[in-house]
């Protein structure tokens, strides 16, 4: 009995830290936006996957959304759904000069913009950037917009 707890907590252990290691590029290669997510669900304070029966493409990449209501907003107008820095980590630009990856489940909104965060190992333990935001985000969010024209043309 006691092995088939200890073999369950393990695969609990495990499946925790494949979820905590969820760190993605914001277009990956096959052109697939935020992992999949809804940029317009995050408006609604919610990260939700979205489904490839509500599809758009905008430049170059393409965005899944959890409804037809939520694409016929995105394509109307995608810049008030895009999130800030071509999806890379918010934090990472403003604090360390550089393109993170990003959990999509971590963001933020401010000022009607979507900002994503990385959330995942670092170094042994968790780092989750936007712990940092949260505290300092009008600071790193001023560095961030006015470091970005940089960062983005750096490898």
């Amino acid at each position: 009995m006691k092995s088939i707890k200890s073999i369950f907590l393990l695969g609990v252990a495990l499946f925790a830290m494949i979820g905590a290691q969820a760190q993605i590029d914001p277009i990956d290669k096959n052109g697939l936006a935020i992992g999949g997510y809804d940029v317009v669900a995050y408006f609604s304070g919610a990260a939700q996957k979205g489904s490839k029966s509500y599809m758009a493409k905008h430049n170059g990449a393409t965005y899944y959304f959890a409804s037809k209501a939520n694409r016929d907003a995105f394509t109307k107008a995608p810049s008030n759904y895009l999130p800030q820095f071509d999806g890379y980590c918010a934090w990472g630009v403003a604090a360390k000069d550089t393109k993170f990856p990003i959990n999509p489940e971590t963001f933020d909104i401010v000022d009607g913009k979507l900002y994503l965060f990385y959330n995942g190992p670092f170094d042994g333990k968790t780092l989750d950037t936007s712990l940092d935001w949260g505290q300092r985000t009008t600071e790193l969010k001023k560095a961030a917009h006015a470091k970005w024209a940089k960062v983005k043309n750096s490898k």
